[in-house]
């Protein structure tokens, strides 16, 4: 295990991916440690640039910690990416598991499915939803969600598919057990790898797909997330430009962190792969 891991780090890519995404997930974490109550009081004078004496990120037009709320925002924005992110992997798995391991009738039904969600552009879509529905974590969680797991679902069935005419699977067969126990204790296991490195990228795209939302002003209001901040920014932004660049930068570097981790793991658990990442 110990040579795995040391194995999965060996890139410096990786490496850095995982120090910045720590660092990002630490920051969260201790939000309400450095910076206690609601982000959004007034804490010292307007308009204070970064580095500025007890406001290291600087203050916006209402005298407001720009720091407090860049923490509580990586919070927002990454409970939203993680969760969506396993309902859509855990939606997609589900039914690609079963058009792959079915096929026929069920295939072809469940990819039918499948590309109608995929003929709408993403963004869309997701903007439809949660403009339609009350705009809240929940609502934007479940567009997201909605969105990701045609992704998932069509990767899952191309591994299934490929899995289902092994030996073992149809030993599993003769001896009498069970579907969901072949899918779930035979199958699946053996597909897990292209679905890490796929959820560790869908995180990404999850928190870009929340911050433009945000940014249009279809976020949950009463949170704050990084897309939330630029947008309330930029109507400043050529006097105050760090309150919008701010939260931009910290979007870029979870980004660019959870890429690398993917290719970092995709490198690691598929190693005859000479595509460097598994493309959603």
């Amino acid at each position: 295990m110990a040579s795995r891991s040391i194995g999965f780090l060996r890139h410096p890519g990786t490496i850095a991916g995982v120090v910045i995404l720590g660092l990002v997930a630490l920051g969260a974490l201790s939000a309400d440690l450095l910076y206690p109550g609601n982000p959004w009081r007034m804490a010292g004078r307007p308009n204070l640039p970064p580095l500025s004496p007890g406001f290291p990120l600087g203050t916006d037009m209402l005298g407001r910690d720009l720091a407090a709320a860049v923490l509580h925002g990586a919070r927002v924005s990454l409970l939203i990416a993680l969760v969506s992110t396993t309902c859509a992997v855990i939606v997609g798995t589900l039914i690609g598991a079963i058009a792959g391991y079915f096929g026929g009738v069920v295939d072809d039904v469940a990819m039918r499915f499948t590309e109608f969600f995929q003929t709408i552009p993403s963004f869309l879509l997701t903007v439809i939803v949660v403009a339609i529905i009350v705009p809240s974590l929940g609502s934007i969680i479940f567009a997201i969600a909605l969105v990701s797991w045609p992704a998932i679902a069509r990767l899952v069935r191309a591994e299934v598919l490929s899995l289902s005419t092994l030996d073992y699977v149809k030993a599993a067969r003769i001896a009498g057990l069970s579907t969901p126990r072949i899918i779930l204790g035979h199958v699946l296991p053996n597909a897990l790898s292209p679905i890490i490195v796929a959820a560790s990228l869908m995180t990404a795209t999850a928190i870009m797909i929340e911050s433009g939302i945000s940014f249009l002003g279809l976020g949950d209001r009463s949170a704050i997330s990084w897309g939330f901040l630029i947008g309330t920014g930029r109507t400043a932004f050529r006097v105050n430009w760090w309150l919008s660049v701010i939260p931009g930068l910290a979007i870029v570097l979870t980004v660019l962190a959870l890429n690398l981790i993917g290719d970092g793991l995709n490198r690691w658990l598929n190693p005859r792969s000479s595509t460097g990442g598994v493309r959603l």
